[in-house]
This record gives structure tokens, sequence and C-alpha cells, in this order.
């Protein structure tokens, strides 16, 4: 077979595993968003069946003939990163025995409403015994890939490849130490700002109505997208159709507009992937950091921005009519405001956000490490929240049974939240160096230059590049904390006069 041809049949071999996992996507995203709650059963063997054919399409034979017979030597740069790409991917799981891959995909999908209802009961010992076994299960997993490794960095590369461990965990202390001193000032100094700008009920059909306005002022393609509702929000799909859900509470309506915000991000992201390349590598996002660094940067840089509030507040108003008479600055004050007595990751400040994924960072990598039992994580989890935020949660449901990121096996997947907002902060100065003008463009509810700049930087590129060299590609730099840090030592010293 000639070269090209060669590069062709495999690439609509990558196009067929792609698609299995797409439709796994639908299916997760059905479970979470429509599914009636007796579903669960069946489509935990459709979960499992299409992460097994997932699996044997990435390690068959035809996989790896397609890579040894590739003469790399005639491909250009673009169908090497997508040889890399699949190289990576079929190295690690023709590693993993098929009976675990369907193992794991079973007991996590079958996990779903155990946690679920071990949370309504604030029962963590109801949940412990399947932790433990999927705790086990994912050791097993890192061990089959390369025996002699740390268990939890053969994780966390299943989620951010390129960063290693050590980078991680430096960033990671580095925040921790910055945060806690400047969470610390902000308490001593005492300065009042406004913390309950939109008081009051706000009915969750109007939110949901503001949520979609707020996206339609902000781009989002109805036509290849849609709001819904789920426990914890999230965004997923393809190119062309990337769905985001919220929650709603009534008497905060700003959580939804925030989660919204934040799930707009990752789906415009997604949405700015080329669709030329659907189905390889180079229309997939690069991984979950950068994903998590779009999400952010529009959920923060924009969304909680005073420029962004001068223009949407009237577009809030129309539906929450009291909020015609609210002070801009109110406004800011509010969405900025830090409250570190508060034990919900999601509904934590931009601040001390970063201090509930670290605690949940350092105890799942002693948990995978062996280094503490699944029992001991009530007690680690309260007394970590204590000493970096000076509150001890009450429940369990309010503290290690509140995400659902465990349930999903998703060991190594919470730092990426913090590496994301570090490198918002990175892509956010350089777009505002490059774009003429953007502040003003934000104000006046223009958006499409901070689109069009995203997209060239970051998303046209796909997985063409590590995450090292895209974040060099799109900032000129290597990646830093000091953008991230610099940005809220500014932001919050001015807010509360440091």
């Amino acid at each position: 077979m000639a070269t090209a041809d060669q590069y062709d049949a495999f690439i609509e071999h990558v196009q067929r595993l792609t698609n299995v996992g797409t439709a796994s996507q639908v299916l997760s995203w059905d479970q979470q968003v429509m599914m009636p709650a007796g579903g669960t059963p069946a489509r935990s063997q459709q979960l499992s069946t299409l992460s097994s054919i997932h699996h044997e399409l990435l390690t068959s034979d035809e996989t790896a003939t397609a890579l040894d017979e590739l003469d790399r030597g005639t491909l250009d740069d673009e169908q090497m990163a997508v040889v890399r790409e699949i190289e990576r991917q079929y190295d690690r799981a023709a590693s993993v025995d098929r009976s675990l891959v369907e193992a794991i995909s079973q007991t996590t999908s079958e996990a779903l409403p155990e946690w679920e209802q071990a949370k309504n009961n604030d029962d963590f010992n109801a949940f412990a015994p399947t932790l433990e076994r999927i705790v086990e299960l994912k050791r097993e997993y890192a061990a089959q890939i390369d025996p002699d490794a740390d268990p939890y960095a053969v994780l966390f590369a299943e989620y951010e490849p390129y960063l290693d461990l050590e980078t991680t965990t430096r960033i990671l202390d580095r925040l921790r130490d910055r945060l806690v001193e400047l969470i610390d000032a902000i308490e001593a100094r005492g300065a009042t700002i406004e913390t309950n700008a939109f008081e009051g009920s706000y009915p969750v059909d109007e939110q949901a109505t503001v949520c979609h306005d707020l996206l339609d002022t902000l781009g989002y393609p109805f036509e290849h997208g849609r709001l819904d509702t789920a426990p914890h929000p999230f965004s997923t799909g393809t190119q062309f159709d990337a769905r985001v859900t919220t929650r709603y509470n009534e008497s905060a309506p700003l959580e939804a507009i925030t989660s919204t915000i934040h799930e707009f991000g990752h789906a415009t992201y997604t949405l700015g992937l080329p669709r030329e390349r659907y189905g390889t590598p180079l229309g997939q996002s690069r991984n979950l950091s950068v994903h998590e660094s779009q999400s952010r940067l529009w959920e923060n840089h924009v969304g909680r921005s005073k420029t962004f509030w001068e223009n949407v507040l009237p577009v809030v108003a129309e539906t929450f009519p009291t909020a015609s008479d609210l002070p801009i600055q109110d406004v800011y004050e509010t969405i900025n405001q830090v409250y570190p007595d508060n034990t919900i990751r999601v509904e934590a400040d931009e601040l001390t956000y970063h201090l509930h994924i670290i605690l949940r960072f350092e105890i799942e990598k002693a948990l995978v490490r062996g280094e503490i039992e699944v029992e001991e994580i009530p007690q680690l989890w309260n007394e970590k929240m204590e000493s970096y935020l000076g509150v001890r949660p009450q429940t369990d449901a309010e503290g290690c049974l509140q995400d659902i990121h465990w349930t999903h096996g998703n060991f190594g997947y919470f730092p990426t939240y913090s590496l994301g907002s570090v490198l918002a902060a990175q892509l956010f100065a350089s777009a505002t160096a490059e774009i003429d003008g953007l502040d003003e463009q934000l104000r006046a509810g223009e958006f499409d230059a901070l689109h069009e700049w995203l997209t060239d930087a970051v998303h046209q590129h796909g997985q063409r590049y590590t995450t090292p060299e895209l974040i060099e590609v799109a900032t000129g730099e290597p990646f830093t904390a000091d953008y991230f840090l610099e940005y809220v030592e500014e932001k919050y010293s001015e807010l509360y006069e440091l």
C-alpha cells in the first residue's frame, strides 16, 4: 500500500475510534441530565460495552500494524502529531487488560446512584466500600500501565500527559502558600464590601431565562448546543454539538450565572476546534488543563469583571427587574467577594477555590499511593479544610461526598482545575496585550475579538502541540504562575483595600 493510502486508512481507523468515544459521551450526558433514575442497570452495561469496544479498537492488531508500518519520514508535522497522540493512547491502553477496563466502567457507572444516595443521606460509610473498590481498580490500572512508576503520576497523565507531576506539585504548593497569606490578609483587614447585591428569591425558570440570554449575548450558537440542568454542572460534546449544563439555587442566582459562563468557556473551546479535523486528535482539545483555562478565562477574567457587568446588567434586568437599580460596583463586589467559611467547592470564590482543589489533590494523591485508607478521608478532609480555610464541614455531604469525580474514578483530575486558572491568567494577559482596546470591547458587549484570538492561539491547533509547546505558541512564554498571582493580588488588594 502506498504511504498516502496507509495514512488515510490509519485516519479512518482513528475516526471510528473517536466516534465510539463520543457516543459514550452522549450516553453519559443523558445519564446525568435526562435519563430516568431506573435506567442505571442498562446504562451501566451500555457504557461498559462501548468502553470495551473502544479499548478493542485502540489496542487492535490493526492499530499496532498501522503504527508500525507508517513511513514517518514522509509525514508532515500535523500528521506526526496525530501519530504521536494515538501512539501514546495505544501504549497506555495496550498495557491494560480488557476485563479491567470493563470492570472500571461498570463499577463507576453503578457507583453513581450509590454516591448520590450516600450524599443525600450524609452517609460516607455507605459509599466507602464502593470507593475502596474504585481505588483498587485504578491502582491496578496504573500498575498495568507502568508497574515501576508512582501510580498517582500515571493516573494524572491520563488528564495532563505533558505536564509532569513535579511541576504541578510545585505550582500548587506555590498557590497554596501565597493564597493562604492573601486570604488571611483579607480576613485581618476586615474591609466591608457589598456581599448580597442579588438578595431575594429568584425562581428557577427566570434564572434559566437569564442564563439562556447570557449565553446568547456571549455568542453561544444554540444550533450547535443546548442548556440543561445537572447535579454537577459540566459541558461535553464535539465541534458540532457542544452542550452545557448548570444548576440553580433560588436564593443565589449568581451561582447559576457564573456556572453557565464557566461551562460556556468549555463549550466555546470545543466549538472552536477545526471541523475538518473531526475524528482525529487535530480536532480534539489538548487536555483538561487547557480546557479549564478556557472556562476560567471566561468565568473569571470576563464574567467577574466590572466591564462585563456594565454591559450585561441590563440583559439580566430584563428578567430580574430589581437588578435595574443595582450599582455596578455592588454587583462587582458581590460576585468577587471572598468567603473562606464556605465548604462547597463549586460555590467557592475565585481565591478560596484553589484551596478546595489543593486539599483534594493532596488527599487523592495519598489515597492512590496507599498512604491513607478510604476510612480516613472524612477526618483528613475536615482537618485540611480547617487548616487552609478556617472552616470545618458539619456533614460529609458538604465535605468529602460533595464531588462526583472519585465516583467516576477520575483520580488526577482535580489539579487541572487550578492549572487551568493559572493558564487562563497567562492567556488573558497575552490577549489584552495583543487586542487593541479589549477592555472597551468587553464593556460594549463585543466578544468577537476575544473569541477569534483564543481560536487562533489555542482552539485551532487541537492536539498538534504538547501542552508546554501550545502555551509558548499562544503566549510566547513558558508556563508560569506569575500572571495568576499578580492578577489575584492586584484585584483583591484593590477590592479589600489591602
